[in-house]
């Protein structure tokens, strides 16, 4: 086990809901192996255990220590901590930013957190079970079958990594931290803005009401306070505050000045003591469908996303700093794109608050991939109840962060339509109606490519990888008439219920496959060393001779709202990445942005 002396990751882990006491727990953790779940019955709760772990790397990762990449069906961890003195007379919150996959933990032998789900955080109350001062023994469990409906991602099902899918993550892969709060206190805020009534909205829930006491707000800029508002906090378990901004001091959130707000939050009691406080901020913008357009603040925006897929050599889907997660969108801004899908992953929140304060648009997405069955091609997709629970957390911790303008709760969900409604229907149905009732204010696609299931999804899309431009645009040109590409089954099969004139955009396309370092033989070719989609350019030149004509074919058509493209770097084998898997350059770079930055049709209407 290598020697650590900084706590890794040490950053304030949810910056828009930001206390100033807490305790970052990152660091060395005891660790054991449990490879045939029997782990509670041997009394792993209650022992110390064989070895160790840096969290909040997964074991499969390098920088954990460990690098232990076969399936691990059960991992436990153990720490123990004493509690902060200075904290006496609050309750201590234990928060987990994200467990890979089935999680129970213990602190002194009392179960005080259960929770499903690799990508969502969640929190145990240790009142009653450890108080300020005193010792807690923290003890985690963390199942993650490799059988079943399970939202995985593009974490691989077989031993090895294959096609699109990469080393599994298990366990704790995101901070674990502390912090104490009074025994009434707030939860996390939803942030609205309206631009068109230049004001912001706030609901403020609360763990509990007591006669007398109020919430506030203050709204601030660089020249100090913009608005403030207060509320009864007696009677709703949510009150409401209006915070309007004043025409001198409005300045809009976009790409081009990501201007964000502060805005501190406090609970008062009924002598007007402040009894908890948050700091948070807020970015003033608006997103719309103007016939096939998304508009930001009004105004038509082409997307130009990249696919992110999160992943990282040395920490799998855990940055490993801080400064990583900047990279990654100076990268992407770097070659022209001004957005990303981020792809099969709920992506930690710090990487959301730099997208907030870079101007830097995303499509929150789902890491669905998982309900794959098999049988027939009619019922192959069966994800259950669990992935509308794990995607309206998602949607709740991520709700008030400008940077996202859409929402996408499945990826690449293929199964034939026909007459019988399936569980396939029956879910995605449900993940797009929930979204829309946690979220009115942003579009919202029912699956990314190929099953669209709700006719009314406010966004339709496909995935196509066709690597000629001339075939290219002649397959993407029935757009103009009302008939969009549309995947479908290899027989021809429908996958999708009819499109209804939507915004459109190819939200999957291109994934050039590009290996400068493979010789340009047979064997360089093989694909069980690296691939990507059609076939490799011969030289660079190629390359951008390609990307030029295919991202040339979207941003010319009026009807395009934006595109998305295959992807920001390497990841393993799949070798279709604009940087390496380790960031470094293997492209010019200039002539990716100059081919993206020429004004795409649907900005000159």
């Amino acid at each position: 086990m290598p020697s650590h002396s900084a706590v890794p990751r040490p950053e304030y882990p949810r910056p828009q809901f930001a206390r100033h006491d807490w305790l970052n727990l990152n660091g060395t953790w005891q660790f054991e192996l449990d490879r045939g779940d029997s782990g509670l019955e041997r009394g792993l709760t209650d022992r110390e255990l064989s070895g160790e772990i840096l969290v909040p790397f997964p074991p499969e990762s390098e920088l954990s220590g460990l690098g232990e990449t076969d399936f691990l069906h059960a991992v436990w961890y153990r720490r123990a901590v004493t509690l902060p003195a200075e904290w006496a007379g609050r309750r201590v919150l234990l928060h987990f930013g994200a467990v890979d996959y089935d999680t129970t933990v213990w602190v002194n032998g009392t179960e005080v957190a259960r929770h499903r789900g690799g990508f969502t955080p969640f929190t145990a109350d240790l009142d009653g079970v450890a108080e300020p001062g005193e010792r807690a023994v923290i003890t985690v469990r963390a199942r993650d079958p490799k059988s079943g409906p399970q939202a995985r991602g593009k974490q691989a099902i077989k031993y090895a990594n294959h096609d699109c899918n990469y080393t599994r993550v298990t366990g704790i892969w995101q901070t674990v931290w502390l912090e104490p709060v009074a025994d009434l206190h707030l939860r996390r805020p939803r942030i609205t803005p309206d631009l068109a009534g230049s004001a912001f909205h706030l609901e403020l829930p609360l763990s509990g009401n007591r006669e007398g006491y109020r919430v506030a707000a203050v709204l601030t800029d660089a020249d100090g306070e913009v608005a403030r508002a207060e509320a009864r906090a007696d009677l709703d378990l949510a009150p409401r505050l209006y915070l309007p901004v004043p025409d001198d001091r409005r300045r809009v959130w976009s790409p081009d000045d990501p201007h964000l707000y502060g805005l501190r939050l406090a609970l008062l009691d009924a002598e007007g003591v402040e009894v908890d406080a948050a700091e948070s901020y807020a970015g003033l913008r608006a997103v719309g469908i103007r016939g096939k357009a998304i508009t930001l603040n009004g105004r038509t925006v082409f997307q130009r996303l990249v696919l992110d897929q999160g992943w990282y050599p040395d920490g799998l889907m855990t940055a490993p700093t801080d400064e990583a997660l900047v990279r990654d969108i100076e990268l992407a801004m770097a070659a022209g794109f001004n957005g990303a899908r981020l792809h099969q992953k709920v992506f930690e929140e710090r990487f959301l608050y730099h997208a907030d304060r870079l101007g830097y648009l995303v499509w929150g997405e789902f890491g669905d991939w998982g309900c794959e069955v098999g049988g027939s091609s009619g019922d192959n997709q069966q994800p259950d109840a669990s992935y509308v629970g794990q995607w309206l957390e998602a949607i709740e911790r991520d709700y008030s962060h400008p940077s996202i303008i859409g929402w996408c709760p499945l990826n690449e969900t293929y199964q034939k339509l026909h007459d019988r409604v399936t569980q396939l229907d029956s879910v995605t149905r449900a993940m797009f109606l929930a979204t829309k009732a946690l979220d009115t204010t942003r579009p919202v696609v029912d699956a990314s490519g190929y099953a669209h299931r709700v006719a009314e999804t406010d966004v339709y899309d496909a995935h196509s990888y066709e690597q000629d431009p001339a075939a290219f645009a002649r397959e993407q040109a029935g757009l103009a008439d009302g008939a969009p590409y549309t995947n479908r089954h290899a027989d021809g099969t429908a996958y999708s219920l009819p499109y209804r004139g939507q915004p459109y955009f190819v939200s999957e396309f291109g994934g050039i496959w590009w290996d400068p370092e493979a010789a340009a033989t047979a064997a360089g070719d093989d694909r069980t060393a690296s691939w990507g989609y059609g076939d490799r350019p011969r030289d660079e030149e190629e390359f951008h001779a390609r990307f030029e004509g295919l991202t040339g074919v979207l941003l010319g058509d009026p009807g395009m709202f934006g595109y998305c493209y295959t992807q920001l770097t390497d990841v393993f084998q799949e070798q279709n990445g604009v940087y390496r898997f380790d960031r470094t350059t293997k492209l010019d770079v200039k002539r990716v942005r100059a081919a993206q930055l020429r004004r795409a049709a649907i900005e000159e209407g």
